[in-house]
C-alpha cells in the first residue's frame, strides 16, 4: 500500500486471526470510516465500487485489514473496517466463471484470463483465480483494467509440490503472457503466507514469504509450526 491508516485499536490489543476472509478476498461494504490522513480520492473511489480488498495485516478482534482501491496504480489505501459493516465477500476462484466487460474483454490480460481458464492444463489440478485490476472489475463491474494492465492470479496450493511441477506451472504462464502480449505475476499462496510463483520456480534457497504478521525469508513455505 502507498499509505496506510492507523489502527483504530490499541498497540497491545490482541490480535485474532479471522478464517472468513482471506487476503485477495473482496469485500463489498456497507460504510467505510473516515479516517486521519486519508487521501482525498477514497471517498469518490469508495462511491463509485463500494469494496475493499482484504491484506494481509493483523487485526483486533471485529476488525479486518483491507485496501481500498483508486484509479490509478498510486491510488492504494491501506485502511481497516468494522467487520459488522461487510455484506458479502467474493474470493478470487469464484471469478473464474464471471464474463469481463464487454468494452475490456479484448484487453491483453483479460485475454490472457480466457487463455488460462481454457487452455492451460498445468492449472487445472488448483484452486486460483483472478486478483489486482482484473478481479477488480470482475467483481465489481466498474472499469478498472487498462490495455496495459498486468493479469495478477492467485494459485492456491496448501500442499507442497514437486519442483518440476511448479517450474511446469510457471512456463505455462509464462508462454500464455507472451502469446497475450501482457505480464502474468503469479502468486501461490501457501500454508505460511503468499510466495512469488516466480521465486519459487527460480529454486532459491530461500524465498520471501509474505504473511499476515509480515514479510520473511524461509526455506520452505510449506513448513508450519
Amino acid at each position: 500500500m502507498r499509505v496506510c491508516a492507523a489502527p483504530p485499536f490499541t498497540a497491545d490489543a490482541p490480535r485474532v486471526h479471522e478464517a472468513r476472509w482471506r487476503a485477495h478476498d473482496l469485500l463489498r461494504v456497507s460504510r467505510l470510516a473516515p479516517v486521519d490522513g486519508e487521501p482525498d480520492w477514497v471517498r469518490d473511489a469508495f462511491a463509485r465500487a463500494p469494496f475493499a480488498v482484504v491484506r494481509r495485516a493483523q487485526a483486533a478482534a471485529g476488525f479486518v485489514a483491507v485496501g481500498v482501491r483508486g484509479v490509478t496504480r498510486a491510488q492504494r489505501f491501506g485502511t481497516w473496517i468494522n467487520d459488522e459493516d461487510i455484506e458479502s465477500s467474493i474470493s478470487p476462484e469464484s471469478l473464474l466463471d464471471v464474463e469481463p466487460l464487454a468494452k475490456h474483454a479484448a484487453f491483453p490480460a483479460l485475454l490472457a484470463l480466457a487463455s488460462l481458464r481454457a487452455e492451460v492444463g498445468a492449472l487445472r489440478e488448483f484452486v486460483w483465480g483472478p486478483t489486482g485490476s482484473a478481479g477488480f472489475e470482475l467483481a465489481t463491474r466498474a472499469s478498472t483494467i487498462s490495455e496495459s494492465s498486468d493479469l495478477d492470479v492467485l494459485i492456491r496450493m496448501p500442499e507442497r509440490c514437486d519442483q518440476s511441477t511448479i517450474q511446469a506451472l510457471y512456463d505455462a504462464l509464462a508462454l500464455t503472457a507472451q502469446r497475450s502480449n501482457t505480464r502474468v505475476d503469479a502468486q501461490i499462496e501457501t500454508p505460511t503466507g503468499g510466495v512469488a510463483l516466480a521465486e519459487l520456480a527460480a529454486g532459491k534457497p530461500r524465498v520471501l514469504v509474505r504473511a499476515s504478521d509480515g514479510a520473511r525469508l524461509v526455506a520452505d513455505p510449506w513448513a508450519t509450526l
